[in-house]
């Protein structure tokens, strides 16, 4: 790999937040809040093989595309991450990280812990933010408090965020959301710091 490729990929990296959680840790209500307040930052949009729901639109909320070509673009090596995901492919492009950070925005991922994996291990410089509730006792409850997944499916949920809740490796930043107004400042807090991070200061002596 070249110098300047590295370059490159640090540099991207370093306007990289990607964030995980399971179901019931808040994880959309944080990430919506940082993105509410903090201006300089985008979610990122992924391409996906499915069909656009409701009010759904190419380019808004995802950019859309048939196998074949999701599939073409795998093999040219233009994701920085894909799944296939009940029968559809998600996945990020390389070219809206860059057009993102070209445009001097950072970018913000909400991904699982295998997509998360695959961003670090392209962009070994991006940091890896967990939303974790207070206990796995507390993610219980929430989930059955909410009424409306069937029994299996809040099971399938459970043992998903056991095996997220697991990966202490990945992550660089934990925000435990016990309390929203809390876990909303910390959020904030580490998108600053990163955003110190990625700052280049130009030595003034």
């Amino acid at each position: 790999m070249s110098t300047k490729v590295v370059s490159d990929l640090a540099q991207a990296a370093a306007h990289m937040l990607i964030i995980c959680g399971p179901s019931g840790s808040g994880k959309s209500t944080l990430l919506n809040h940082l993105l509410s307040h903090r201006e300089t930052c985008r979610l990122s949009r992924s391409t996906t093989t499915r069909a656009p729901r409701g009010a759904e639109k190419d380019g808004v909320e995802y950019d859309f595309v048939d196998v074949a070509a999701f599939e073409a673009r795998v093999a040219k090596g233009e994701f920085a991450e894909y799944a296939n995901v009940f029968g559809n492919y998600y996945g990020t492009p390389h070219a809206m990280i860059r057009q993102a950070i070209e445009a001097g925005q950072d970018v913000l991922f909400d991904i699982d812990v295998q997509g998360a994996r695959q961003l670090k291990a392209q962009y070994p410089g991006a940091w890896c933010l967990l939303i974790a509730p207070p206990s796995f006792e507390v993610l219980e409850r929430r989930l059955r408090g909410r009424g409306t997944d069937a029994h299996d499916a809040i099971e399938r949920r459970l043992q998903t965020a056991r095996q997220e809740l697991s990966q202490h490796d990945l992550f660089d930043i934990v925000v435990v959301n016990d309390d929203l107004t809390t876990a909303s400042a910390q959020i904030c807090a580490a998108y600053d710091v990163m955003r110190l991070r990625a700052a280049r200061w130009q030595p003034i002596v």
